[in-house]
């Protein structure tokens, strides 16, 4: 397991929070595609689940270089789908963007996505982080880890997941709720790796080291874990970089404790991306791809991770401001295509265990 020390931490977070720990992980792939020709007076309707100020800034960007006039509907993975739902075929939408495979998956078996043929797309992206048919593609990467108390915890206590469900860790833990996209994915790769008779068996052991019913986002969970409410938490990794770098107090917060990625002398730790699929319903498709593609280039990685703080997956683009304060690390070669059609088992399974 890599790991940052509590005094590397507060070093590099409450003296300049922009010193380097440990180098993170190259970017992966091939080079990104080129940019193609303006498009004057055609339109492009977006779907996100992600509702940041920087891709607005990325949206404005590629309507001035393209001409391409962008439309945007920003909400919920499950808004956006009963929305879809609603409007059939009908729906406007030309491009889904999603923050988790699971949820792109919940949109494919839908029938909502459609499969499309991109050479840009599949040289820069790896096989691992994009749907086999191309019914979605990976475009930025997060790894689910685990932060702790370091004042509570030695830090070999958290070297994997299977520790989360040891004895020793009865009522420490922190959770969010199972229902949401990220732990289900999470046990979905566990199903997959393990069979569904260990997984439920490490879900039973983790609910029962509860220290608080499931509530909040992952951002709450490193809060608890910084008040001394729970010893460990299970987050992604950018709601504690986004903490590491923010202000004074959120600074504090992150300095309190430490992230570990867990499986480092095993699989590697899960990782999980943001990514975006053509809607079956698109009027414009071959726009769709083109949109897709822009967010391939490093230029649109730049922009699509800048406030996220997620890692870019295309080579030669620039990690952003404040990944340097995490390490290097193994990760997971799952692939996610395989996440979704977990999900119900994997739901069924935290029922029974009892992690609401």
């Amino acid at each position: 397991m890599f790991r940052l020390s509590l005094a590397a931490t507060s070093m590099a977070l409450l003296a300049a929070c922009g010193q380097p720990v440990q180098q993170t992980p190259a970017p992966e792939a091939a080079a990104p595609p080129a940019a193609a020709a303006p498009a004057e007076g055609q339109v492009l309707n977006i779907y996100s689940a992600r509702h940041y100020d920087s891709d607005k800034a990325l949206y404005a960007k590629f309507e001035a270089d393209t001409g391409i006039k962008v439309n945007v509907r920003e909400s919920g993975a499950p808004e956006l789908l009963e929305t879809m739902k609603a409007e059939g075929e009908a729906s406007p939408a030309d491009v889904i963007i999603m923050a988790d495979a699971g949820a792109l998956y919940r949109f494919q078996s839908e029938g909502f996505t459609q499969a499309v043929r991109s050479d840009a797309l599949e040289a820069a992206i790896p096989a691992q982080l994009r749907e086999k048919d191309g019914h979605w593609f990976g475009l930025a990467k997060r790894a689910r880890v685990i932060v702790y108390d370091p004042q509570l915890l030695p830090a070999e206590e958290v070297d994997t997941y299977a520790d989360l469900a040891e004895d020793r860790l009865k009522g420490e833990l922190c959770v969010r709720s199972s229902t949401n996209i990220y732990n289900l994915s999470l046990l979905g790769e566990f199903i997959s790796r393990n069979g569904s008779e260990a997984a439920e068996a490490w879900a039973k052991g983790v609910a029962s080291n509860f220290a608080r019913p499931p509530e909040g986002g992952d951002t709450a969970q490193i809060e608890a874990v910084a008040a001394g409410q729970c010893a460990a938490a299970i987050v992604n990794h950018y709601y504690w970089v986004r903490l590491a770098t923010g202000t004074t107090e959120e600074r504090m917060t992150a300095a309190k404790t430490s992230v570990s990625f867990p499986d480092q002398n095993e699989t590697g730790t899960h990782i999980n991306i943001t990514g975006a699929a053509v809607s079956s319903t698109s009027r414009s498709p071959e726009l769709a791809v083109r949109f897709i593609e822009y967010l391939a280039t490093p230029e649109g990685q730049t922009m699509l991770t800048s406030e996220t703080k997620e890692y870019p997956i295309v080579a030669g683009a620039p990690n952003p401001e404040g990944l340097e304060i995490l390490p290097g690390f193994k990760q997971s070669d799952f692939p996610l295509t395989e996440l979704g059609p977990n999900q119900a088992e994997a739901q069924a399974i935290f029922d029974r265990a009892g992690w609401n």
